[in-house]
């Protein structure tokens, strides 16, 4: 065996991340060459991944990202198994890293496709394997959607502060100069959605079959009244569902005087144009 120096053993643990005595037995493994040394211990990562397979990943980071001119949004989530890894400076470098491959990738969403992006010359497969090594849990890619302008419009963005839920809107306007207007209030709808969890954006885009699965549960609520007003509540019960779960029809978080649709159009209407909300994204990592 080749005799190992303190100072490879110090460079392959700067390189990895692990600590003195894993570095220095791949290293003995390796018989001193530091590129296999490393490929033991990311053939380490995969094995803890494996074997931590059916471990739940029900912790993480979310991380979101606006390009300058407001026309590019990307949202992502990195998710491990405790909090703690998901405070480490190796897991949040990751979840950083995740977040520019989106920003690089060319699909809209799915998580597994940014697997193969790279960022900084390297797979992000390859870098997700080096953080499973390095910290011992289960760790996989969540959610990824990205949302481009492809007209006059802009993307809002919000992260909650404890980096588990958060979500992304594509507000259409009349014009740049409205698009540029309403940036503010767009982050702050997305901060509505996070509290607030809309189901839909509006009452045409909302799923049929929900719409009478609900129906079918108000009716048996009121299978007990008059016949001949029956109809009439079931109907009052589904307007207050949509109400309450479709995102334009929801009283705004920040001044409840006023619905989110109302809250956008005014903000539109004060800088000369119009706003509409074409999509949003809702993401939790729970």
């Amino acid at each position: 065996m080749a005799e190992i120096s303190a100072a490879v053993v110090m460079k392959l643990r700067k390189m990895s991340g692990q600590g003195m005595m894993d570095c220095k037995k791949a290293l003995g493994e390796a018989n001193g060459d530091l590129e296999a040394a490393m490929q033991l211990l990311r053939k380490k990562g995969l094995a803890t991944l494996e074997k931590r397979a059916g471990r739940d990943t029900s912790e993480g980071r979310i991380l979101c990202d606006v390009s300058d001119e407001g026309k590019t949004g990307v949202i992502v989530s990195l998710c491990c198994e405790t909090d703690f890894v998901a405070k480490s400076d190796d897991f949040i470098d990751a979840a950083e890293k995740l977040l520019q491959c989106g920003l690089n990738a060319t699909a809209d969403e799915g998580g597994r496709i940014l697997l193969d992006e790279e960022v900084d010359g390297r797979k992000f497969s390859d870098i997700l394997t080096d953080t499973v090594s390095k910290t011992g849990e289960k760790t996989e890619v969540g959610d990824y959607v990205r949302y481009t302008v492809s007209g006059s419009g802009v993307i809002g963005a919000y992260v909650h502060f404890n980096n588990k839920v958060g979500a992304m809107v594509d507000v259409e306007t009349s014009s740049d100069d409205v698009a540029a207007a309403v940036k503010t209030v767009a982050d702050e709808i997305c901060m509505h959605i996070t509290a607030m969890n809309p189901v839909s954006l509006d009452r045409d885009s909302f799923d049929p079959a929900v719409i009478e699965r609900e129906r079918a549960i108000a009716a048996e609520q009121v299978k007990n009244k008059p016949a001949n007003i029956l109809e009439k509540i079931v109907d009052g019960k589904i307007a207050k569902f949509l109400k309450d779960n479709c995102l334009v029809e929801q009283p705004f978080v920040k001044d409840d005087s006023k619905t989110v649709g109302q809250t956008l159009a005014q903000a539109a209407k004060a800088a000369g144009g119009e706003a509409k909300i074409k999509r949003f994204v809702r993401i939790e990592i729970a």
